[in-house]
């Protein structure tokens, strides 16, 4: 992934990765950004991709982290259109 934003507007603390123009963000993030439970935001996604409107391949990638404890852990984000 390419540069790595922090933007907090009091509210909302999100951390976004951009690459040659596009936001990428987590399930969990995009449903912060629009006050809804993480399972929404999901079948939404799963929804668009069933029906073919977005290629998974190209709007979805995982992300390889390291947390606090320091243990790694896969993190699947995705593209904000």
């Amino acid at each position: 992934m390419g540069e790595i934003v922090i933007y907090d507007d009091g509210q909302i603390s999100l951390e976004l990765s951009i690459e040659d123009k596009t936001l990428w963000l987590d399930t969990n993030d995009i449903a912060l950004i629009f006050d809804v439970n993480r399972p929404a935001i999901v079948k939404h996604i799963g929804n668009i991709y069933k029906s073919g409107e977005l290629d998974k391949e190209s709007t979805c990638s995982i992300l390889e982290q390291v947390t606090k404890d320091g243990k790694k852990r896969k993190k699947i984000i995705t593209i904000l259109i």
